[in-house]
Parts: C-alpha cells; structure tokens; sequence
C-alpha cells in the first residue's frame, strides 16, 4: 500500500483509535462501534480508510462482518521514518562539522 494511504489514514484520532482497538485482537464491527459517541455509518466510513490503507482487513462470517488490524503498512512507514532519520542525521552531522570548523568555540558552548 502507498505510504500517503497509511499516513492519511492515521492522520484522523478516530481511525488510530479504532486500529488500536483492532490491534488487540479480531472485532465486530459493531463492538468497535459501541465504543464511539458517532453513528456506525460515520465508524464504517473510518473502517473503510483504514482497509483502503491496508490497516485493515475484513473477514464476512454469516451476518457478522470480523475486522483484524494489518501491521504491514506501519512496517512501510517506520522504514521510511528510520530511512529519513538516517539521511538528515548524517546530513545534520556534516553541518555540525562544517560549523565547528568555521567556528572553533562551538564545541564548548554545547
């Protein structure tokens, strides 16, 4: 799934409370519901962002419609989040270095 999805996704407190809900085990979509003072239109809704991300997956059993959480998508981000960590904290300490360089007092003033 794309990284925008995920992000987006999660961007909204609703939607991280529901995959937190899903996070500790497989729920109906109506308990996930109860849980929230909106209608369970707006939660399907939310349900459905958070499948389009891949946060989610739905299994259909009878009547019932069953919802895990889907982890994989939090792996893309903290891999982009650590690949771009990496990249400015080696970019930042060249910076630090050229400053220090230029100004030799910079080390004791820290």
């Amino acid at each position: 799934m794309s990284l925008d999805h995920t992000l987006s996704a999660l961007s909204d407190p609703t939607r991280r409370a529901i995959f937190q809900r899903l996070s500790g085990g497989e729920a109906r979509v109506t308990d996930v519901a109860e849980r929230f003072p909106i209608s369970l239109n707006s939660i399907s809704k939310h349900i459905r962002v958070l499948e389009r991300a891949g946060l989610v997956r739905r299994r259909v059993a009878g009547r019932e419609h069953l919802l895990t959480a889907d982890r994989r998508p939090l792996d893309e981000l903290a891999a982009w989040v650590e690949q771009t960590r990496a990249f400015w904290s080696t970019r930042l300490d060249a910076l630090e270095a050229l400053l220090a360089e230029d100004d030799p007092d910079c080390k004791e003033r820290r």
